[in-house]
């Protein structure tokens, strides 16, 4: 029987550091190399230990941190490999992966991780040069002498996104990256799978395995739960702080609110907008023809400039406004835009913080949306704890992930030979697992556990 075997280097049972090593006869390849956003310096790293031959190449997903972030030190390491990713991704890594330089560089001055930068300038570049940048539905070899032949397919989640088929003689893989299962405000659904494949081996995320969808009324309702809170805060005279990813969660929001000020729905005041944000705006308008059709991008000109919120000036000027920001990070990690901002918005009473998605326990953003009044909470890494006098703090679900119930249902209309959970905690997983019933053999994955998986 065709085998092939698949080894998370890292993601296997966690979100973060996505890289999955997948062999078949003396030939591999690598889904996705990531960086951990809760581990630093090269304990962030995928365990590049694992791999003993030089892969062909690392094909990655979308352009998150988390599943891009790793490449060029993994090129570093094997130079002979080469990327592929969609036109957009490809775009986007350009813009992530520099970032990702320069807040290692900040890192390793303001907390002393020795191991920081894990790449330079220079190294982005080399991995940039060494990336295809292919369509979507085009099928095509990863070298002339390997056996795997690869495409891309439309997965939602964020512009480019994309799931990953991969085959060999006899064995067919289909690794889905991040996926959404419903249509965002400018990002369209996964495309539905082709009925006529044969997947043998599904390879899926399970990222909100945990958790049930609580969204009521679809993407409209939240939407309406949301206008209602921006707008009474701004008839109060406040300012609204919406803590965004800079991919994906930025541009979907600005241009939420865009929409909703277009029709009346919310006032029409100044709506401001972080710096990496913005440069990721720019791809999305370059590749305006991948979003969602009857998408409305609206014109980047319509949002101003955040300024540098790391000086208390501009925050007290920003804030007197009367407005509504959008600012990474989305999970408000400390020294942000989003943390900095919110420093000063928690020791009043008039402003509102809106959060968009999912905010996980460790982070800074859980403790503020639970944060009792009276609580003292640290926004910046040396910076003293401010006490919250700010009650009106909220969550709402603009996620870009798929619902559990949508990989469920996914799962069973692919109906793999094999289905592997990734990309999620141990929760999720176990829901996943527990929760797929079919005629498919299931897998729960961990890092460094080779999987023999047979077609």
């Amino acid at each position: 029987m065709p085998t092939i075997e698949i080894t998370p280097l890292g993601g296997g049972s966690e979100i973060g550091a996505n890289a999955f090593l997948v062999r078949a006869g003396a030939h591999s390849l690598v889904l996705d190399c990531g960086l951990h956003p809760k581990k630093e310096g090269l304990d962030s790293l995928p365990d590049f230990s694992l791999i003993e031959d030089p892969p062909e190449a690392v094909i990655v997903s979308h352009g998150h941190v988390d599943h891009c972030g790793a490449v060029p030190s993994l090129l570093k390491e094997h130079p002979a490999m080469v990327c592929y990713a969609t036109k957009p991704t490809a775009k986007i890594m350009d813009r992530m992966l520099h970032n990702s330089v320069f807040v290692m560089g900040m890192l390793a001055l303001e907390r002393g991780i020795s191991d920081y930068p894990l790449y330079a300038h220079g190294d982005v570049d080399f991995a940039l040069m060494q990336t295809y940048a292919m369509d979507f539905d085009q099928e095509f070899a990863l070298s002339w002498h390997a056996p795997f032949r690869a495409s891309f397919h439309h997965s939602g989640h964020v512009l480019g996104a994309a799931c990953v088929s991969i085959s060999v003689p006899g064995h067919s893989l289909l690794y889905t990256g991040d996926i959404s299962t419903t249509d965002q405000e400018i990002v369209g659904a996964m495309t539905p799978i082709n009925p006529a494949w044969q997947v043998d081996t599904l390879v899926i995320e399970t990222t909100h395995g945990a958790r049930a969808d609580d969204r009521k009324g679809g993407l409209e309702g939240e939407v309406r739960r949301f206008a209602k809170a921006i707008a009474t805060v701004l008839e109060q005279g406040g300012s609204v702080l919406i803590p965004s990813f800079a991919l994906g969660r930025t541009q979907e929001m600005l241009n939420i609110v865009d929409r909703l000020q277009a029709v009346g729905r919310l006032p029409d005041v100044p709506v401001y907008a972080s710096g990496l944000g913005r440069a990721i705006y720019e791809i999305y308008g370059k590749y305006s023809g991948y979003l969602r059709d009857g998408a409305d991008l609206a014109a980047l000109a319509r949002f101003k400039r955040i300024g540098d919120v790391w000086e208390r000036q501009v925050r007290a000027d920003l804030l007197k406004r009367n407005c509504i920001i959008v600012a990474t990070s989305g999970m408000m990690i400390e020294n942000t835009p989003s943390a900095m901002i919110a420093q000063d918005m928690v020791a009043g009473e008039e402003h509102g913080i809106f959060f968009a998605g999912y905010l996980d326990p460790d982070t800074l953003g859980y403790q503020v949306l639970h944060a009792e009044v009276g609580d003292a909470l640290r926004f910046e890494r040396n910076g003293h704890p401010v006490k919250v006098k700010l009650k009106n703090r909220k969550n709402f679900n603009f996620s870009a992930h798929a619902p559990r119930e949508g990989l469920v249902a996914l799962v069973n209309r692919i109906q793999p030979k094999n289905v592997v959970f990734v990309h999620g905690d141990s929760d999720a997983i176990d829901w996943m697992y527990d929760n797929c019933q079919g005629p498919y053999r299931k897998y729960r994955t961990r890092i460094g556990e080779t999987l023999t998986l047979e077609a």
